[in-house]
């Protein structure tokens, strides 16, 4: 695959603890994986009958974002359910390592940051592992649990992996990058945690902005924030970045959408045509549901719904 760089990208690795990867693989797994098997396989049957363009949820902040024949994958494998979220379900998991609808033909896959419910980096190196033409675009943190899972399996050769690793080396405030590939425009910026400054300061929280250029030419444009904090400051010394590409798609996690600051970055920064929440909690009421939900803007909570972005 063809890789063009657009701007300075620095490929490094930030020191983090081993333990790290100790820590997510003793996560607790949440209890319940809903729904059940049959309504994924009744999903999966209807599949065919989608646009071409779409978004398709799997798992608390895990989607998938399609454009004809080209698939990429933001936070899809992960084992902290912390209580609070949907852990992706058993036959999806198996699908996913399989290669298998609705993985099938998956080109890339987006780590937001190295956090328990959004990453586990055992399952992050077997993915990669078991599909030669995968890439991986994680930031530095997530990078460095892939490399200690990789010393602690001496007895496997895991550089053709990292030849396919992306590792994004940003601070907060530096200007955006951006990579090039025969069929993805892939643009980040570090945008802080939730929590943020009290908190999170050191977790390196990757905005991604993705391209996907479908086989007829067409383009659909995503960002995908992770667990961005709602700040404006964060969006505002970066204000040609996030005014210069219309976006089809914006995926913030759902406290966006409940708070005043999130809703005036939405409108008034990304200016997405269609916005759907992320990193729901099960316990979010009908009530909460539809107090955020109007025409063009949403949460996603079912597995392997779909949105249109056509």
């Amino acid at each position: 695959m063809k890789i063009t760089i657009r701007h300075p990208l620095v490929f490094g690795l930030c020191a983090v603890a081993v333990a790290l990867v100790a820590r997510q693989a003793a996560s607790p797994v949440a209890e319940a994986r809903e729904p059940s098997n049959a309504s994924i396989r009744s999903n999966l049957a209807r599949q065919d009958q989608d646009p071409q363009a779409y978004v398709q949820y799997l798992a608390n902040a895990g989607v998938l974002v399609v454009n004809g024949n080209t698939k990429i994958a933001f936070d899809p494998i992960f084992r902290s359910s912390f209580g609070s979220y949907l852990l992706l379900s058993d036959e999806l998991e198996r699908n996913l390592f399989a290669g298998t609808a609705p993985f099938d033909g998956l080109d890339a896959v987006f780590i937001s940051h190295y956090h328990g419910d959004h990453f586990s980096a055992r399952d992050v190196m077997r993915l990669m592992a078991a599909h030669a033409d995968l890439e991986l675009f994680a930031p530095a943190q997530a990078v460095e649990a892939l490399h200690a899972v990789a010393r602690s399996n001496k007895d496997q050769d895991s550089s053709a992996v990292f030849e396919r690793v992306r590792t994004i080396t940003l601070d907060y405030e530096q200007a955006p990058v951006a990579i090039e590939t025969d069929s993805l425009l892939v643009e980040a910026v570090r945008i802080p945690h939730s929590g943020w400054p009290e908190r999170m300061q050191n977790v390196e929280n990757i905005a991604f902005r993705v391209s996907l250029t479908g086989a007829d030419d067409s383009i659909v444009t995503a960002a995908h924030l992770g667990d961005a904090d709602t700040r404006d400051e964060h969006y505002d010394h970066d204000a040609d970045y996030w005014a210069k590409r219309p976006l089809n798609l914006a995926l913030p996690p759902y406290w966006y959408l409940q708070s005043e600051d999130g809703r005036a970055i939405l409108s008034n920064r990304l200016k997405p045509a269609l916005t759907m929440g992320l990193h729901v909690p099960v316990k979010f009421s009908a009530k909460d549901k539809a107090a955020v939900t109007s025409d063009r803007v949403g949460v996603m909570t079912q597995p392997l719904e779909r949105r249109s972005l056509q």
